[in-house]
């Protein structure tokens, strides 16, 4: 596909702003508070953009546009929307506890709860994590989008949109994330939205296209499907779903910055209402382009942009290449400033030098963003291999390894106070290697059950460890001064009118 001049205006100028403006917005941020967590002054409505741009990446528009085009259709939607539900839950429970206690990282919260050593083995699983899956991920969706759409190869994308993400982020930290994603957020869903429109038309309108595509318009996928099944849906996922939008550091960040409890609550609750535009906006156009153009395809990743390059007019592409080039960047920028975060408070600052001064802190973080986009430059061509099964497949089956011992080690902290360290540490190092022995040696079980079952196992060896040993004093956690834990009468409508909108779009499509 090709731009005309008017279409590279329109891209040049969308990145000029977006980059003028979140620099702008961060020149002051010197300290570590300024640069990780923004100064603690977000807004709801800057969250709710910021988290909706941090998580709706390539990663979607290629991955998730990718198994709606493929065996799992429409049910793909189960991800946006159960954390549409979630989320609103996490904004009731986990958030106000999390604020209150005032801190930078969740790895920080589990020494409070246990100790060092616990806090130690989850900032090292969350780096890698970070770095060698969702990084790497992002980078070479990137890469396949503007390979379908404008020829470049894999490494030619990945290198661009890396350093594009690298210039702001170095520079600003969260602050610079945040406002980047105020622009680049809307532009994805607009986009999004404009393409749903697009794309529905060629297929003849809505009664047409529900008619062609009526096996795969179902949220509700039988307990034998490879893709997707109810059963790991129901089991396993609100496992994932605690771990993303409650206990992630790149999404929970942008919260513990808030300036209030109903700043993040109203935008958790506000990121979780745009999270419902994500079935028209992303997976639907998945499928409309696999009724349109599914010889062209050879693989269903490459859905979306396939309707980017044969639907979208003069005029219109630029702001489209923008739109698809701001939604990776903001990802991939989210992930670079969380990664760094983890590494310089909770690994750097907390394990080898704790007098490091307020400089010397923001400045590792910015050499550590450098670091670690070089890293997923460099691993992310290494995708392009048809054994991963999909991009977002990849990125789901590989954070299996982090969410059953992450969650148990809060959840069981949390609900048991004599739980020990010694049960906390167990959770975070069994975790990975239950699931890694289920991934090994039961294949057949589809990933979201192996993860269900390995943290029920989990539990169960937290539960024998403080049998055993109960913890005599439960630990207290640092409070925050001045943070206001209740929360407001408007914030409960707002939550339970998403979550309503969440179950009647399931039942719709069930």
């Amino acid at each position: 596909m090709e731009l005309n001049l008017f279409d590279i205006l329109v891209f040049l100028a969308f990145f000029a702003v977006v980059i003028g403006v979140s620099l702008f917005k961060s020149h002051r941020e010197a300290n570590s508070e300024g640069y990780f967590l923004a100064g603690r002054g977000l807004t709801w409505w800057l969250i709710g953009i910021s988290i909706v741009a941090a998580n709706i990446s390539t990663e979607q528009f290629v991955g998730m546009a990718g198994q709606g085009a493929g065996g799992v259709g429409l049910a793909v939607s189960n991800w946006q929307l159960y954390g549409s539900f979630g989320i609103v839950i996490i904004a009731f429970t986990l958030l106000p506890r999390f604020l209150k206690a005032g801190i930078y990282t969740m790895p920080e919260y589990l020494e409070y709860r246990y100790n060092s050593t616990a806090r130690g083995i989850m900032a090292f699983m969350t780096v890698v994590i970070y770095v060698a899956v969702l990084l790497t991920a992002v980078l070479f969706s990137g890469g396949i989008t503007l390979r379908t759409i404008f020829g470049l190869n894999i490494v030619q994308g990945v290198w661009l949109i890396g350093l594009i993400a690298a210039a702001y982020t170095v520079w600003g930290g969260l602050k610079a994330v945040a406002w980047a994603d105020l622009f680049q957020g809307g532009g994805l869903l607009i986009g999004g939205i404009i393409i749903f429109f697009i794309g529905l038309k060629a297929c003849g309108g809505w009664s047409e296209f529900s008619d062609v595509n009526a096996d795969k318009l179902h949220m509700v996928l039988p307990p034998d499907h490879p893709g997707l099944p109810w059963t790991g849906v129901i089991s396993g996922m609100w496992i994932v779903l605690i771990y993303y939008c409650g206990l992630n550091q790149f999404i929970v960040q942008r919260n513990l910055a808030a300036k209030t409890l109903r700043d993040g609550q109203l935008g958790v609750i506000f990121a979780g209402a745009l999270w419902l535009l994500v079935p028209f906006a992303i997976v639907m156009p998945g499928i409309m382009s696999y009724q349109l153009f599914k010889e062209q395809m050879t693989s269903p990743d490459e859905a979306f942009p396939l309707l980017i390059r044969n639907l979208v007019p003069n005029g219109l592409r630029g702001f489209m290449f923008a739109a698809i080039a701001g939604a990776v960047i903001s990802s991939l920028a989210s992930m670079l400033n969380s990664a760094s975060t983890v590494f310089t408070l909770d690994v750097y600052n907390r394990m080898f030098n704790r007098t490091a001064s307020q400089k010397q802190l923001v400045i590792l973080g910015r050499i550590m963003t450098l670091i670690f986009v070089v890293i997923g430059c460099l691993l992310a061509p290494m995708l392009d291999n048809p054994r991963f099964g999909g991009v977002f497949q990849y990125i789901q089956q590989f954070q299996g390894y982090i969410w059953p011992g992450v969650v148990a080690a809060f959840l069981f902290g949390m609900m048991v106070p004599t739980a020990p360290a010694a049960a906390g540490v167990a959770a975070l190092i069994a975790g990975p290697i239950i699931y890694g022995i289920f991934q090994q040696f039961a294949p057949g079980i589809h990933f979201l059950i192996q993860v269900v079952l390995a943290f029920n196992l989990v539990v169960v060896l937290m539960g024998l460890i403080t049998f055993i040993n109960p913890m005599k004093m439960p630990k207290k956690l640092p409070v925050r001064e001045g943070v206001e834990i209740k929360t407001a009468p408007e914030v409960k409508i707002l939550g339970a009118l998403v979550m309503a909108a969440t179950v009647l779009f399931i039942i719709i499509f069930w």
